[in-house]
């Protein structure tokens, strides 16, 4: 069944969307209003009204307008995210790549953020019937479950997501007009001037605007997480969740206008609740701050796959820990994300703290996508005006949401912003420290030494280290390798093989592309295997080259029966031996010191995150790892003098 089979619009296919993709903006309730009037505050009917009224419209015109009708268009082969969207528009403008960069760090900064806002709003509803309960080891004690659940995949509990969160949006809407009736003038905040004359007359104008703008946070993750549903079954399903939404937030409206003139004491989403039901809802609760947590987690990990795949992050270690197409584990970024969120609950403490550092991440996000979405816009020939009309009003837009979150900069905003500067500054550096690496090119010919090789083979003397060795390469051209390759087998320890096989894997901007290209330089002897995988595809080098072997045998290409005692072998393909050479930086380098620095922090990263062999699937009984001086400007004037001191003479 193909990728475009699975995303069309069905029940299950709503179903499984609500569960997926709705998690993070529809638990926003949990905390928009309380800080768009702020704790402690007094509660006032022309911030109450002129607050829902500013909701509603950024629902509809950031949430509704850009991302649901226009943002879900840009899709990558069914896939979606900024990455995704980067991959469409790259060609057309070099800068494009540092709007893509600085989006893909806030999106990463922002999933160290969106588990201890969620969970922590949830947990803090059981002060309200034990006020001394402490939040804060419950809260991290969630949050260590759902990082460690990672690791098996969620295909299981990922099927009761749906119902789960069908659930929650329907208590949110039955919960929201419960209140509402009773309080039927807070429909009229649907007007748009009511917004306008709180921004006008307030002197907290920028203040309100950051608070609002919590109610529209999960509309880039809806975005990044197209690939898992499908267009259709995102926009019928938030036509769903977008009602029972504005209900809930016009039902805190209403209960917020019920206790106007007294202190914000109380969280109105809670505040909306009979008694009776607060244990259930704070349940419920519980459990859509923990999926709002999974979608963020499994986003984070897409989005590191195609940062890997672009070259923007180290090769790190990708698993599949199910058989559900598209879900993937990062083990690296699960830990780095679960220290995040444990620090952050930790010195925030209270989820209200928590406002400042989430709004800003997100808002630089979508700044980003505005810029890159002109691009494809452009790309696909929309009139110059409406592409102009849409870059103008949504820099505008999300420019006064950006001025707005930068005021909480000293509140905890900070926290985001070193964060994402820590995430941009890495990827920036890994990007020029490649370029470093391709500008000192050490590839070679492999025909100026097949001889060597093909001698080497047929050497009886030395003993034979494998029937197929097989070298991975970075070599695009499919005539040449590095040198580091051909000194391994011919110089460091000769390695007598049958066949010599080097290996060059080629990812595809689309995500399940499998193919393969054999270039043949010596008959049954040497052949240089390119692979074209596409992102999405896990890499196992040792099925894929038994399956390369095993088509060449049968095509008859490759004769390997008759390198065997018996050419009824339990094994006609043979042995494999996989060489990964890792490489350290060189004393012998005359490099300018700014390379030299950055080209050191690359390397030292590189053996950091991951071992190459998870990283291509390799079996670890038949893999051998070296370590190779990497060479890339050797130095030429070497001012040593000979001493010859029986003579008396210097020389």
């Amino acid at each position: 069944m193909g990728n475009h089979d699975q995303h069309r619009l069905s029940v299950a296919g709503v179903f499984i969307t609500l569960g997926i993709i709705f998690g993070d903006i529809g638990t926003s309730p949990l905390y928009v209003m309380k800080a768009v009037v702020g704790e402690g505050q007094i509660i006032d009917r022309i911030m109450v009204l002129g607050g829902v009224s500013l909701v509603f419209w950024t629902l509809t015109i950031q949430t509704t307008l850009k991302y649901v009708w226009l943002v879900l268009r840009a899709d990558n082969k069914g896939e979606g995210g900024i990455f995704s969207l980067y991959s469409l528009v790259k060609r057309r403008q070099r800068w494009l790549m540092f709007p893509a960069l600085l989006g893909g760090a806030a999106v990463l900064a922002e999933g160290m953020i969106t588990p201890p806002i969620t969970v922590s709003s949830a947990i803090e509803g059981l002060a309200i019937r034990y006020p001394g309960i402490p939040t804060i080891p419950i809260t991290i004690s969630i949050i260590c479950l759902l990082f460690f659940i990672q690791r098996f995949g969620t295909a299981a509990v990922g099927k009761g997501f749906g119902p789960v969160m069908f659930l929650w949006f329907t208590m949110l809407g039955v919960l929201g007009i419960s209140q509402a009736i009773y309080e039927p003038d807070v429909f009229h905040a649907i007007d748009p001037r009511m917004g306008i004359a709180l921004l006008r007359n307030s002197p907290s104008m920028l203040v309100v605007l950051g608070a609002v703008f919590l109610c529209t946070t999960g509309a880039e993750a809806l975005y990044a997480d197209l690939g898992h549903c499908g267009r259709e079954n995102i926009r019928v399903s938030w036509i769903y969740v977008k009602i029972c939404l504005l209900l809930n937030y016009f039902g805190q409206a209403a209960w917020l206008l019920h206790h106007s003139g007294k202190p914000l004491d109380e969280n109105p989403f809670f505040g909306i609740m009979p008694d009776w039901f607060l244990w259930p809802g704070i349940i419920i609760a519980t459990f859509a701050a923990i999926i709002a947590s999974q979608s963020m987690i499994s986003g984070s990990f897409t989005l590191a796959s195609e940062a890997i795949r672009l070259g923007f992050l180290p090769k790190m270690t990708v698993r599949f820990p199910t058989n559900l197409k598209g879900q993937i584990y990062i083990p690296s970024v699960n830990t780095f994300l679960w220290l995040g969120c444990v620090a952050v609950v930790l010195y925030f403490e209270h989820s209200s703290k928590m406002e400042a550092a989430y709004g800003l991440s997100v808002v630089v996000t979508m700044l980003c996508s505005t810029i890159l979405l002109s691009n494809w816009m452009v790309i696909h020939r929309y009139k110059s005006s409406l592409i102009w009309l849409f870059l103008i009003f949504y820099i505008l837009w999300e420019g006064s949401f950006f001025i707005a979150n930068t005021l909480k900069f000293s509140e905890g905003g900070y926290v985001t912003v070193i964060m994402g500067a820590l995430l941009f500054g890495m990827m920036l550096l890994w990007i020029t420290a490649r370029r470093i690496r391709l500008r000192y090119n050490d590839e070679v010919k492999i025909k100026d030494y097949l001889d060597q090789l093909i001698s080497l083979s047929n050497d009886n003397d030395i003993p034979k280290y494998a029937t197929n060795l097989v070298f991975m390469s970075g070599a695009k051209n499919p005539k040449k390798v590095e040198e580091k390759v051909l000194y391994s087998i011919l110089q460091t320890q000769p390695k007598r093989a049958d066949v010599y096989w080097f290996v060059h894997i080629e990812t595809t901007d689309e995500p399940y592309t499998m193919e393969y290209e054999v270039n043949t330089l010596v008959p049954d002897d040497v052949y240089k295997v390119t692979f074209r995988l596409g992102f999405r595809v896990q890499q196992r080098m040792n099925v894929f080259m038994h399956r390369v072997v095993q088509e060449l045998v049968e095509n008859e290409e490759l004769t390997i029966y008759s390198r065997y005692h018996s050419s009824g072998s339990k094994y006609p393909t043979g042995d494999f031996r996989f060489v990964i050479i890792q490489e350290f930086l060189s004393n012998e380098n005359e490099l300018p010191w700014k390379d030299q620095l950055i080209l050191s922090i690359y390397l030292t990263m590189k053996g950091w995150v991951s071992s190459p062999k998870n990283w291509f699937g390799l079996d670890s009984d038949s893999v051998e790892e070296e370590q190779a001086p990497l060479v890339l400007q050797p130095v030429k004037d070497v001012n040593l003098r000979r001493v010859i001191r029986n003579s008396g003479r210097n020389t």
